[in-house]
Protein backbone atom coordinates (compact mmCIF):
# COMPACT_ATOMS: atom_id res chain seq x y z
CA UNK A 1 0.00 0.00 0.00
CA UNK A 2 3.13 2.02 0.97
CA UNK A 3 4.47 1.79 -2.88
CA UNK A 4 1.18 2.96 -4.23
CA UNK A 5 0.56 5.31 -2.05
CA UNK A 6 3.74 7.08 -3.12
CA UNK A 7 3.04 6.78 -6.81
CA UNK A 8 -0.34 8.38 -6.00
CA UNK A 9 1.41 10.97 -3.97
CA UNK A 10 4.15 11.73 -7.04
CA UNK A 11 1.22 12.01 -9.95
CA UNK A 12 -0.85 14.29 -7.82
CA UNK A 13 1.91 17.01 -7.88
CA UNK A 14 3.25 15.86 -11.62
CA UNK A 15 2.02 18.92 -13.92
CA UNK A 16 3.53 17.13 -16.98
CA UNK A 17 2.03 14.06 -19.12
CA UNK A 18 4.65 12.59 -20.18
CA UNK A 19 6.17 11.99 -16.65
CA UNK A 20 2.43 11.00 -15.71
CA UNK A 21 2.93 8.00 -18.35
CA UNK A 22 6.72 7.48 -16.89
CA UNK A 23 5.68 7.40 -13.19
CA UNK A 24 3.01 4.67 -14.14
CA UNK A 25 4.95 2.76 -16.34
CA UNK A 26 7.70 1.98 -13.71
CA UNK A 27 5.39 0.60 -11.43
CA UNK A 28 3.54 -1.20 -13.69
CA UNK A 29 6.86 -2.84 -14.67
CA UNK A 30 8.67 -3.27 -11.18
CA UNK A 31 5.61 -4.31 -9.03
CA UNK A 32 4.32 -7.79 -9.26
CA UNK A 33 1.14 -9.22 -9.51
CA UNK A 34 -1.60 -8.86 -8.33
CA UNK A 35 -0.44 -5.40 -6.87
CA UNK A 36 -0.15 -3.87 -10.19
CA UNK A 37 -3.54 -4.93 -11.45
CA UNK A 38 -5.51 -3.50 -8.18
CA UNK A 39 -3.59 -0.37 -9.35
CA UNK A 40 -4.10 -0.30 -12.78
CA UNK A 41 -7.74 -1.21 -12.05
CA UNK A 42 -7.97 1.88 -9.68
CA UNK A 43 -6.03 4.39 -11.68
CA UNK A 44 -8.71 3.43 -14.63
CA UNK A 45 -11.68 3.84 -11.98
CA UNK A 46 -12.86 0.32 -12.59
CA UNK A 47 -12.98 -0.24 -8.83
CA UNK A 48 -16.06 0.66 -6.50
CA UNK A 49 -17.19 0.13 -2.87
CA UNK A 50 -20.58 -0.25 -1.76
CA UNK A 51 -20.06 0.97 1.44
CA UNK A 52 -17.44 3.39 1.93
CA UNK A 53 -19.05 6.41 1.95
CA UNK A 54 -17.79 9.63 2.64
CA UNK A 55 -20.49 9.83 5.65
CA UNK A 56 -18.54 7.13 7.53
CA UNK A 57 -15.29 8.59 7.11
CA UNK A 58 -16.84 11.66 9.06
CA UNK A 59 -18.17 9.31 11.82
CA UNK A 60 -14.89 7.46 12.17
CA UNK A 61 -12.73 10.58 12.32
CA UNK A 62 -15.57 11.85 14.46
CA UNK A 63 -14.97 9.50 17.02
CA UNK A 64 -10.88 9.90 17.75
CA UNK A 65 -10.96 13.70 17.31
CA UNK A 66 -12.67 16.93 18.43
CA UNK A 67 -15.65 17.20 15.46
CA UNK A 68 -15.74 21.44 15.81
CA UNK A 69 -11.98 21.19 15.13
CA UNK A 70 -12.30 18.61 11.96
CA UNK A 71 -14.99 21.03 10.49
CA UNK A 72 -12.85 24.04 10.72
CA UNK A 73 -10.11 21.64 9.16
CA UNK A 74 -12.37 20.58 6.70
CA UNK A 75 -13.27 23.81 6.08
CA UNK A 76 -9.66 25.32 5.35
CA UNK A 77 -7.96 22.52 3.70
CA UNK A 78 -11.06 21.34 1.27
CA UNK A 79 -10.61 17.53 0.82
CA UNK A 80 -11.82 14.91 2.98
CA UNK A 81 -9.60 12.42 2.39
CA UNK A 82 -6.43 14.75 3.19
CA UNK A 83 -7.96 15.93 6.13
CA UNK A 84 -8.64 13.02 7.89
CA UNK A 85 -5.51 11.74 6.64
CA UNK A 86 -3.37 14.54 8.83
CA UNK A 87 -5.89 14.70 11.40
CA UNK A 88 -5.82 10.64 12.51
CA UNK A 89 -4.61 10.36 15.88
CA UNK A 90 -2.49 6.96 15.46
CA UNK A 91 -2.15 4.75 19.07
CA UNK A 92 1.12 3.12 18.99
CA UNK A 93 -0.04 0.36 20.73
CA UNK A 94 -3.00 -0.75 18.14
CA UNK A 95 -0.41 -0.17 15.08
CA UNK A 96 -0.24 -3.74 13.20
CA UNK A 97 3.15 -5.57 12.85
CA UNK A 98 2.74 -5.29 8.68
CA UNK A 99 0.99 -2.26 6.64
CA UNK A 100 -1.83 -4.11 4.63
CA UNK A 101 -0.89 -4.07 1.11
CA UNK A 102 -3.18 -2.81 -2.03
CA UNK A 103 -4.20 -6.23 -2.69
CA UNK A 104 -5.36 -6.75 0.96
CA UNK A 105 -7.28 -3.82 1.22
CA UNK A 106 -9.35 -4.15 -2.42
CA UNK A 107 -9.86 -7.85 -1.58
CA UNK A 108 -10.83 -7.36 1.87
CA UNK A 109 -13.28 -4.70 1.02
CA UNK A 110 -15.12 -6.96 -2.03
CA UNK A 111 -16.27 -9.21 1.13
CA UNK A 112 -16.86 -6.77 3.98
CA UNK A 113 -20.18 -6.48 5.36
CA UNK A 114 -21.38 -2.46 6.08
CA UNK A 115 -21.58 -3.36 9.88
CA UNK A 116 -17.72 -4.74 9.37
CA UNK A 117 -16.09 -2.19 7.00
CA UNK A 118 -15.85 0.84 9.99
CA UNK A 119 -13.86 -1.22 12.39
CA UNK A 120 -11.53 -2.50 9.66
CA UNK A 121 -11.15 0.87 7.86
CA UNK A 122 -9.97 1.86 11.50
CA UNK A 123 -7.50 -1.03 11.72
CA UNK A 124 -5.94 0.07 8.15
CA UNK A 125 -5.98 4.03 9.20
CA UNK A 126 -3.97 3.13 12.43
CA UNK A 127 -1.41 1.22 10.61
CA UNK A 128 -0.30 3.76 7.79
CA UNK A 129 1.36 6.55 7.87
CA UNK A 130 0.02 9.74 6.88
CA UNK A 131 1.04 8.91 2.98
CA UNK A 132 -0.59 6.05 3.19
CA UNK A 133 -4.15 6.88 4.82
CA UNK A 134 -4.83 9.72 2.14
CA UNK A 135 -4.19 7.12 -0.45
CA UNK A 136 -6.68 4.51 1.37
CA UNK A 137 -9.47 6.93 1.80
CA UNK A 138 -8.89 8.56 -1.59
CA UNK A 139 -9.07 4.41 -3.02
CA UNK A 140 -11.82 3.61 -1.21
CA UNK A 141 -14.21 6.81 -1.78
CA UNK A 142 -13.40 6.56 -5.48
CA UNK A 143 -12.37 10.43 -5.65
CA UNK A 144 -8.44 10.08 -6.59
CA UNK A 145 -8.18 13.35 -8.23
CA UNK A 146 -4.67 13.06 -9.61
CA UNK A 147 -4.77 13.92 -12.88
CA UNK A 148 -4.71 10.72 -14.48
CA UNK A 149 -7.67 9.60 -17.18
CA UNK A 150 -8.09 6.00 -17.80
CA UNK A 151 -6.46 6.87 -21.00
CA UNK A 152 -3.51 7.47 -19.96
CA UNK A 153 -3.23 4.77 -17.57
CA UNK A 154 -4.09 2.01 -20.08
CA UNK A 155 -1.57 4.02 -22.47
CA UNK A 156 1.10 3.15 -19.76
CA UNK A 157 0.25 0.16 -19.75
CA UNK A 158 0.30 -0.71 -23.13
CA UNK A 159 3.84 0.62 -23.19
CA UNK A 160 4.86 -2.38 -21.64
CA UNK A 161 4.86 -4.36 -24.80
CA UNK A 162 5.19 -1.70 -27.48
CA UNK A 163 1.67 -2.22 -27.97
CA UNK A 164 -1.17 0.66 -29.24
CA UNK A 165 -3.76 2.50 -26.42
CA UNK A 166 -6.27 1.22 -28.91
CA UNK A 167 -5.29 -2.36 -28.27
CA UNK A 168 -6.10 -2.22 -24.78
CA UNK A 169 -9.38 -0.01 -25.26
CA UNK A 170 -10.95 -2.85 -27.39
CA UNK A 171 -10.09 -5.13 -24.52
CA UNK A 172 -10.65 -3.72 -21.84
CA UNK A 173 -14.53 -4.12 -21.54
CA UNK A 174 -14.27 -7.52 -21.44
CA UNK A 175 -11.17 -7.61 -18.88
CA UNK A 176 -11.48 -7.68 -14.56
CA UNK A 177 -8.87 -6.98 -12.26
CA UNK A 178 -6.06 -7.79 -11.30
CA UNK A 179 -5.81 -8.72 -15.60
CA UNK A 180 -3.16 -10.93 -14.89
CA UNK A 181 -3.85 -12.00 -18.74
CA UNK A 182 -3.37 -8.16 -19.79
CA UNK A 183 -0.09 -8.52 -18.29
CA UNK A 184 0.98 -11.60 -19.65
CA UNK A 185 0.07 -10.36 -23.01
CA UNK A 186 1.92 -7.30 -22.44
CA UNK A 187 5.16 -8.98 -20.98
CA UNK A 188 5.22 -11.83 -24.16
CA UNK A 189 4.33 -14.58 -21.73
CA UNK A 190 0.51 -15.69 -23.30
CA UNK A 191 -1.54 -14.92 -26.36
CA UNK A 192 -4.06 -11.93 -26.37
CA UNK A 193 -6.61 -12.35 -23.72
CA UNK A 194 -9.91 -13.70 -25.13
CA UNK A 195 -13.00 -12.03 -23.63
CA UNK A 196 -15.62 -14.39 -25.03
CA UNK A 197 -18.44 -11.82 -24.34
CA UNK A 198 -21.03 -12.39 -27.55
CA UNK A 199 -22.05 -9.17 -27.78
CA UNK A 200 -19.89 -6.73 -26.15
CA UNK A 201 -19.37 -3.55 -25.70
CA UNK A 202 -16.93 -1.92 -28.30
CA UNK A 203 -15.05 1.54 -27.01
CA UNK A 204 -16.52 4.56 -28.51
CA UNK A 205 -15.26 7.11 -30.65
CA UNK A 206 -15.82 10.62 -29.69
CA UNK A 207 -15.32 13.89 -31.63
CA UNK A 208 -13.80 17.31 -30.79
CA UNK A 209 -15.34 20.54 -30.34
CA UNK A 210 -14.78 22.58 -33.63
CA UNK A 211 -14.00 26.60 -33.76
CA UNK A 212 -15.25 28.42 -36.70
CA UNK A 213 -11.31 29.31 -36.94
CA UNK A 214 -11.15 25.74 -38.03
CA UNK A 215 -13.42 25.68 -41.08
CA UNK A 216 -10.25 27.22 -43.49
CA UNK A 217 -8.14 24.13 -42.57
CA UNK A 218 -11.09 21.76 -43.60
CA UNK A 219 -12.49 20.98 -47.02
CA UNK A 220 -16.26 20.40 -47.33
CA UNK A 221 -16.34 17.31 -49.85
CA UNK A 222 -14.24 15.35 -47.03
CA UNK A 223 -17.16 15.60 -44.60
CA UNK A 224 -20.46 14.16 -43.83
CA UNK A 225 -22.45 15.83 -41.61
CA UNK A 226 -25.28 15.03 -39.52
CA UNK A 227 -27.64 16.41 -36.67
CA UNK A 228 -26.25 16.13 -32.73
CA UNK A 229 -29.46 15.16 -30.77
CA UNK A 230 -29.98 15.67 -27.14
CA UNK A 231 -30.30 12.27 -25.50
CA UNK A 232 -27.31 9.79 -24.20
CA UNK A 233 -24.62 8.19 -26.88
CA UNK A 234 -25.42 4.04 -26.47
CA UNK A 235 -23.99 0.83 -28.44
CA UNK A 236 -26.65 -1.68 -29.00
CA UNK A 237 -25.31 -5.12 -30.27
CA UNK A 238 -26.67 -8.60 -30.75
CA UNK A 239 -25.86 -11.94 -31.47
CA UNK A 240 -27.00 -15.32 -32.54
CA UNK A 241 -30.26 -16.23 -33.01
CA UNK A 242 -33.24 -17.91 -31.30
CA UNK A 243 -33.24 -19.12 -27.61
CA UNK A 244 -29.47 -18.36 -27.88
CA UNK A 245 -30.06 -14.55 -29.27
CA UNK A 246 -28.16 -12.08 -27.01
CA UNK A 247 -28.65 -8.64 -27.22
CA UNK A 248 -27.34 -5.65 -25.30
CA UNK A 249 -27.52 -1.82 -24.51
CA UNK A 250 -24.78 0.17 -23.60
CA UNK A 251 -23.67 3.57 -22.06
CA UNK A 252 -20.83 5.27 -23.16
CA UNK A 253 -19.03 3.82 -21.64
CA UNK A 254 -19.55 0.25 -21.38
CA UNK A 255 -22.19 0.04 -18.64
CA UNK A 256 -24.67 -2.41 -19.42
CA UNK A 257 -28.12 -0.62 -19.17
CA UNK A 258 -30.52 -3.42 -20.91
CA UNK A 259 -32.64 -3.78 -18.25
CA UNK A 260 -33.73 -0.24 -18.28
CA UNK A 261 -34.98 -0.83 -21.85
CA UNK A 262 -35.93 -4.05 -22.90
CA UNK A 263 -38.46 -2.35 -25.33
CA UNK A 264 -35.24 -1.01 -27.57
CA UNK A 265 -33.38 -4.23 -27.06
CA UNK A 266 -36.60 -6.29 -28.25
CA UNK A 267 -36.15 -4.57 -31.41
CA UNK A 268 -32.30 -6.08 -32.29
CA UNK A 269 -33.15 -8.65 -34.43
CA UNK A 270 -30.52 -9.03 -36.19
CA UNK A 271 -26.63 -9.72 -35.64
CA UNK A 272 -24.52 -6.98 -35.76
CA UNK A 273 -23.35 -3.41 -33.23
CA UNK A 274 -25.02 0.04 -33.67
CA UNK A 275 -23.52 3.10 -32.45
CA UNK A 276 -26.17 5.94 -32.18
CA UNK A 277 -28.19 7.95 -29.55
CA UNK A 278 -31.10 6.81 -27.18
CA UNK A 279 -34.49 9.44 -27.55
CA UNK A 280 -37.74 9.27 -25.83
CA UNK A 281 -39.80 9.20 -29.22
CA UNK A 282 -43.41 10.09 -28.58
CA UNK A 283 -46.34 10.67 -31.41
CA UNK A 284 -43.85 10.87 -33.83
CA UNK A 285 -41.41 13.74 -32.14
CA UNK A 286 -38.22 13.47 -30.35
CA UNK A 287 -38.92 14.69 -26.68
CA UNK A 288 -36.42 16.68 -24.19
CA UNK A 289 -33.71 14.60 -22.49
CA UNK A 290 -35.70 16.35 -18.93
CA UNK A 291 -38.35 13.19 -20.33
CA UNK A 292 -35.31 10.73 -20.92
CA UNK A 293 -33.84 11.18 -17.41
CA UNK A 294 -37.14 9.48 -16.53
CA UNK A 295 -35.63 5.86 -18.26
CA UNK A 296 -31.96 6.15 -16.53
CA UNK A 297 -31.20 4.19 -14.14
CA UNK A 298 -34.21 2.59 -13.34
CA UNK A 299 -34.42 -0.99 -11.66
CA UNK A 300 -37.51 -1.54 -12.45
CA UNK A 301 -39.48 -0.59 -15.60
CA UNK A 302 -43.23 -0.86 -15.60
CA UNK A 303 -45.57 -1.41 -18.31
CA UNK A 304 -46.73 2.59 -18.00
CA UNK A 305 -43.24 3.57 -18.43
CA UNK A 306 -42.49 1.60 -21.60
CA UNK A 307 -46.23 2.92 -22.76
CA UNK A 308 -45.58 6.77 -21.36
CA UNK A 309 -41.75 6.65 -22.52
CA UNK A 310 -40.92 4.64 -25.65
CA UNK A 311 -37.34 4.59 -26.20
CA UNK A 312 -35.43 4.98 -29.53
CA UNK A 313 -32.49 5.07 -30.90
CA UNK A 314 -31.49 6.60 -33.45
CA UNK A 315 -27.94 4.84 -35.46
CA UNK A 316 -24.96 6.97 -36.32
CA UNK A 317 -22.97 4.43 -37.18
CA UNK A 318 -22.58 0.46 -38.25
CA UNK A 319 -19.26 -1.72 -35.81
CA UNK A 320 -20.72 -4.96 -37.08
CA UNK A 321 -23.08 -6.25 -39.54
CA UNK A 322 -23.31 -10.15 -38.45
CA UNK A 323 -19.86 -11.04 -37.30
CA UNK A 324 -18.06 -8.87 -39.73
CA UNK A 325 -15.93 -6.30 -38.00
CA UNK A 326 -16.45 -2.75 -39.73
CA UNK A 327 -14.72 -0.21 -38.02
CA UNK A 328 -11.62 -0.44 -39.78
CA UNK A 329 -13.78 0.22 -43.01
CA UNK A 330 -14.10 4.00 -43.81
CA UNK A 331 -16.91 5.98 -42.40
CA UNK A 332 -18.78 6.49 -45.96
CA UNK A 333 -18.76 3.17 -46.32
CA UNK A 334 -19.84 1.84 -42.91
CA UNK A 335 -22.83 4.62 -43.18
CA UNK A 336 -24.26 3.28 -46.57
CA UNK A 337 -24.17 -0.09 -44.71
CA UNK A 338 -26.08 1.07 -41.36
CA UNK A 339 -29.00 2.37 -43.94
CA UNK A 340 -28.98 -1.34 -45.32
CA UNK A 341 -28.86 -2.65 -41.96
CA UNK A 342 -31.68 -0.43 -40.65
CA UNK A 343 -34.02 -1.42 -43.47
CA UNK A 344 -33.66 -4.96 -43.07
CA UNK A 345 -34.45 -4.29 -39.25
CA UNK A 346 -37.38 -2.53 -40.42
CA UNK A 347 -38.36 -1.34 -36.48
CA UNK A 348 -39.81 1.87 -35.59
CA UNK A 349 -38.18 1.91 -32.59
CA UNK A 350 -34.89 2.20 -34.56
CA UNK A 351 -34.38 4.88 -37.30
CA UNK A 352 -31.05 6.33 -39.30
CA UNK A 353 -30.21 9.57 -38.12
CA UNK A 354 -29.98 11.74 -41.57
CA UNK A 355 -27.42 13.16 -43.10
CA UNK A 356 -27.21 17.41 -43.89
CA UNK A 357 -27.06 18.33 -47.25
CA UNK A 358 -24.13 21.09 -47.91
CA UNK A 359 -21.43 22.09 -50.05
CA UNK A 360 -20.11 24.77 -48.45
CA UNK A 361 -19.53 25.74 -44.69
CA UNK A 362 -21.79 28.94 -45.25
CA UNK A 363 -24.54 26.52 -45.87
CA UNK A 364 -23.79 24.22 -43.08
CA UNK A 365 -23.24 27.81 -40.59
CA UNK A 366 -27.13 28.54 -42.02
CA UNK A 367 -28.58 24.42 -41.43
CA UNK A 368 -26.65 24.97 -37.63
CA UNK A 369 -28.44 27.96 -37.04
CA UNK A 370 -31.83 26.64 -38.23
CA UNK A 371 -32.18 22.97 -38.14
CA UNK A 372 -36.34 22.74 -38.95
CA UNK A 373 -35.52 24.24 -42.35
CA UNK A 374 -32.42 22.18 -42.95
CA UNK A 375 -34.26 18.58 -42.63
CA UNK A 376 -34.55 18.57 -38.65
CA UNK A 377 -38.23 19.20 -39.25
CA UNK A 378 -40.47 18.65 -35.75
CA UNK A 379 -37.54 17.66 -34.49
CA UNK A 380 -35.91 21.27 -34.24
CA UNK A 381 -35.99 21.61 -30.69
CA UNK A 382 -34.41 18.49 -29.44
CA UNK A 383 -30.97 19.37 -31.55
CA UNK A 384 -27.86 20.15 -29.97
CA UNK A 385 -25.91 20.80 -33.08
CA UNK A 386 -24.18 18.85 -36.44
CA UNK A 387 -21.57 16.55 -36.53
CA UNK A 388 -18.86 16.29 -39.18
CA UNK A 389 -17.20 12.90 -39.68
CA UNK A 390 -14.25 12.49 -42.05
CA UNK A 391 -15.67 10.00 -45.07
CA UNK A 392 -12.58 7.94 -44.97
CA UNK A 393 -12.27 8.03 -41.25
CA UNK A 394 -12.24 4.14 -39.51
CA UNK A 395 -13.48 3.95 -36.40
CA UNK A 396 -10.80 4.42 -33.06
CA UNK A 397 -11.56 4.25 -29.71
CA UNK A 398 -10.97 7.65 -28.02
CA UNK A 399 -10.82 10.92 -29.27
CA UNK A 400 -8.64 10.96 -32.10
CA UNK A 401 -8.24 14.74 -33.31
CA UNK A 402 -9.42 15.52 -37.05
CA UNK A 403 -11.75 12.50 -37.77
CA UNK A 404 -14.92 13.70 -36.03
CA UNK A 405 -15.62 17.10 -34.77
CA UNK A 406 -18.90 18.36 -33.17
CA UNK A 407 -20.06 21.85 -33.57
CA UNK A 408 -22.96 23.08 -31.08
CA UNK A 409 -25.37 25.43 -31.43
CA UNK A 410 -25.10 28.31 -29.31
CA UNK A 411 -25.82 28.06 -25.89
CA UNK A 412 -28.46 29.75 -24.07
CA UNK A 413 -27.19 32.75 -21.39
CA UNK A 414 -28.39 34.88 -19.02
CA UNK A 415 -26.91 37.18 -16.28
CA UNK A 416 -27.03 35.71 -12.57
CA UNK A 417 -25.88 36.87 -9.72
CA UNK A 418 -23.51 34.80 -7.32
CA UNK A 419 -25.04 33.77 -4.47
CA UNK A 420 -23.00 30.92 -2.47
CA UNK A 421 -19.78 30.10 -2.52
CA UNK A 422 -18.27 26.21 -1.89
CA UNK A 423 -14.14 25.30 -1.55
CA UNK A 424 -13.30 23.24 -4.48
CA UNK A 425 -11.62 19.56 -4.35
CA UNK A 426 -7.74 18.68 -4.75
CA UNK A 427 -5.93 21.22 -6.67
CA UNK A 428 -8.72 24.34 -6.11
CA UNK A 429 -9.09 22.46 -2.25
CA UNK A 430 -7.73 26.00 -1.38
CA UNK A 431 -10.26 28.02 -3.27
CA UNK A 432 -13.67 28.73 -3.18
CA UNK A 433 -14.40 27.29 -6.56
CA UNK A 434 -17.96 25.76 -6.80
CA UNK A 435 -20.93 28.61 -7.54
CA UNK A 436 -24.59 28.57 -6.66
CA UNK A 437 -26.16 31.45 -8.60
CA UNK A 438 -29.59 33.36 -9.11
CA UNK A 439 -32.19 35.56 -10.67
CA UNK A 440 -34.82 38.10 -9.45
CA UNK A 441 -38.27 37.24 -8.91
CA UNK A 442 -41.18 39.49 -7.32
CA UNK A 443 -41.25 37.96 -3.44
CA UNK A 444 -43.52 39.51 -0.63
CA UNK A 445 -41.68 41.74 0.24
CA UNK A 446 -40.10 43.12 -3.10
CA UNK A 447 -37.60 41.80 -5.49
CA UNK A 448 -35.47 38.40 -4.75
CA UNK A 449 -32.60 36.14 -5.31
CA UNK A 450 -33.82 32.64 -6.41
CA UNK A 451 -30.96 30.03 -7.02
CA UNK A 452 -31.29 28.67 -10.67
CA UNK A 453 -27.83 26.34 -11.21
CA UNK A 454 -24.23 25.60 -9.58
CA UNK A 455 -21.13 25.93 -12.28
CA UNK A 456 -17.92 25.01 -11.16
CA UNK A 457 -16.08 25.76 -14.52
CA UNK A 458 -15.70 28.10 -17.31
CA UNK A 459 -13.57 30.58 -16.01
CA UNK A 460 -10.01 30.77 -16.26
CA UNK A 461 -7.04 30.58 -13.44
CA UNK A 462 -6.88 34.24 -13.49
CA UNK A 463 -10.58 34.86 -12.84
CA UNK A 464 -10.76 32.05 -10.13
CA UNK A 465 -8.53 34.30 -7.95
CA UNK A 466 -10.63 37.22 -8.58
CA UNK A 467 -14.04 35.26 -7.55
CA UNK A 468 -12.20 33.77 -4.60
CA UNK A 469 -11.18 37.41 -3.36
CA UNK A 470 -14.30 38.38 -3.79
CA UNK A 471 -16.10 35.60 -1.92
CA UNK A 472 -13.70 35.99 1.23
CA UNK A 473 -14.03 39.87 1.00
CA UNK A 474 -18.01 39.75 0.61
CA UNK A 475 -18.82 36.38 2.93
CA UNK A 476 -22.20 37.80 4.94
CA UNK A 477 -22.79 33.94 6.35
CA UNK A 478 -21.05 30.91 6.72
CA UNK A 479 -22.80 27.32 6.38
CA UNK A 480 -20.17 24.92 7.16
CA UNK A 481 -17.41 24.77 4.09
CA UNK A 482 -20.36 26.95 1.99
CA UNK A 483 -20.39 30.76 2.31
CA UNK A 484 -23.19 32.94 1.41
CA UNK A 485 -22.01 36.58 -0.40
CA UNK A 486 -23.43 39.96 -0.87
CA UNK A 487 -25.84 39.61 -3.22
CA UNK A 488 -27.79 42.89 -2.85
CA UNK A 489 -29.03 45.29 -5.90
CA UNK A 490 -26.38 47.64 -6.15
CA UNK A 491 -23.71 45.36 -4.65
CA UNK A 492 -22.74 41.71 -5.75
CA UNK A 493 -20.82 39.36 -8.24
CA UNK A 494 -22.88 39.12 -12.10
CA UNK A 495 -21.53 35.92 -14.02
CA UNK A 496 -23.05 35.76 -17.58
CA UNK A 497 -24.14 31.90 -17.59
CA UNK A 498 -23.91 29.63 -20.73
CA UNK A 499 -26.35 26.59 -20.78
CA UNK A 500 -27.41 23.96 -23.00
CA UNK A 501 -31.30 23.53 -21.92
CA UNK A 502 -33.79 24.21 -19.28
CA UNK A 503 -36.27 21.78 -17.16
CA UNK A 504 -38.89 22.20 -14.79
CA UNK A 505 -37.88 21.00 -11.29
CA UNK A 506 -39.44 20.68 -7.79
CA UNK A 507 -36.24 20.75 -6.12
CA UNK A 508 -35.45 24.33 -6.91
CA UNK A 509 -37.40 27.11 -5.57
CA UNK A 510 -37.09 28.94 -8.85
CA UNK A 511 -38.76 26.04 -10.59
CA UNK A 512 -36.52 25.49 -13.05
CA UNK A 513 -33.37 23.99 -13.53
CA UNK A 514 -30.05 24.20 -16.04
CA UNK A 515 -28.68 21.51 -17.88
CA UNK A 516 -24.73 21.92 -18.25
CA UNK A 517 -24.11 25.15 -16.41
CA UNK A 518 -20.85 27.44 -17.34
CA UNK A 519 -19.69 30.44 -16.31
CA UNK A 520 -19.10 32.37 -19.79
CA UNK A 521 -17.97 35.41 -18.34
CA UNK A 522 -17.65 37.71 -15.20
CA UNK A 523 -19.97 40.96 -15.36
CA UNK A 524 -18.09 43.32 -12.90
CA UNK A 525 -19.47 46.18 -15.25
CA UNK A 526 -22.83 44.83 -14.65
CA UNK A 527 -24.65 45.60 -11.19
CA UNK A 528 -26.60 42.83 -10.01
CA UNK A 529 -29.80 44.88 -10.11
CA UNK A 530 -29.65 44.73 -13.69
CA UNK A 531 -29.31 40.90 -13.76
CA UNK A 532 -31.69 38.82 -15.33
CA UNK A 533 -35.36 37.69 -14.24
CA UNK A 534 -36.98 34.42 -14.03
CA UNK A 535 -39.51 35.67 -16.58
CA UNK A 536 -36.56 35.57 -18.77
CA UNK A 537 -36.12 31.75 -18.09
CA UNK A 538 -39.53 30.81 -18.04
CA UNK A 539 -40.00 31.80 -21.47
CA UNK A 540 -37.12 30.29 -22.80
CA UNK A 541 -38.59 27.18 -21.03
CA UNK A 542 -42.21 27.60 -22.17
CA UNK A 543 -40.77 27.85 -26.23
CA UNK A 544 -38.39 24.68 -25.60
CA UNK A 545 -41.66 22.75 -24.61
CA UNK A 546 -44.03 24.18 -26.91
CA UNK A 547 -41.35 23.35 -29.51
CA UNK A 548 -41.38 19.73 -28.54
CA UNK A 549 -44.52 18.99 -27.10
CA UNK A 550 -43.37 18.02 -23.41
CA UNK A 551 -45.28 17.97 -20.36
CA UNK A 552 -43.78 18.65 -17.32
CA UNK A 553 -42.04 16.79 -15.33
CA UNK A 554 -44.31 14.58 -11.99
CA UNK A 555 -43.02 16.04 -9.11
CA UNK A 556 -42.10 12.10 -7.81
CA UNK A 557 -40.67 11.24 -11.10
CA UNK A 558 -38.36 14.54 -10.79
CA UNK A 559 -37.00 14.02 -7.61
CA UNK A 560 -36.14 10.74 -8.88
CA UNK A 561 -34.25 11.66 -12.26
CA UNK A 562 -30.57 11.49 -12.49
CA UNK A 563 -28.46 13.26 -14.62
CA UNK A 564 -26.35 10.94 -17.24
Amino acid sequence: MNKFAELLDRLAYEPSRNNKLRLIADYLRTTPDPERGYALAALTGALSFQHAKPGMIRALIAERTDPVLFELSYDYVGDLSETVALMWPTDPAQKPNTTPSLSEVIETLSTLGKTQLPKQLSRWLDGLDENGRWALLKLVTGALRIGVSARLAKTAAASLGGKEPNEIEILWPGLTPPYAGLFAWLEGRADKPETGDLAPFRPAMLAHAIEETDFSALDPKDFIAEWKWDGIRVQAAAAGSGDSRVTRLYSRTGEDISKSFPDLTEALRLPGSLDGELLIVRDGRVQSFNVLQQRLNRKAVTPKMLTEFPAHLRAYDLLVDGEEDLRDRPFAERRERLAAFVARLNDPRIDLSPAIAFDTWEALTAARANPAEAGAGADAEAVEGVMLKRRDSTYVPGRPKGPWWKWKRDPFTVDAVLMYAQRGHGKRSSYYSDYTFGVWKNGESGDELVPVGKAYFGFTDEELLQIDRFVRNNTIERFGPVREVTHQPEKGLVFEVAFEGLQRSTRHKSGVAMRFPRISRLRWDKPPREADRIDTLEAMLSKIESGRGVAPIPPRAAKKAKNA
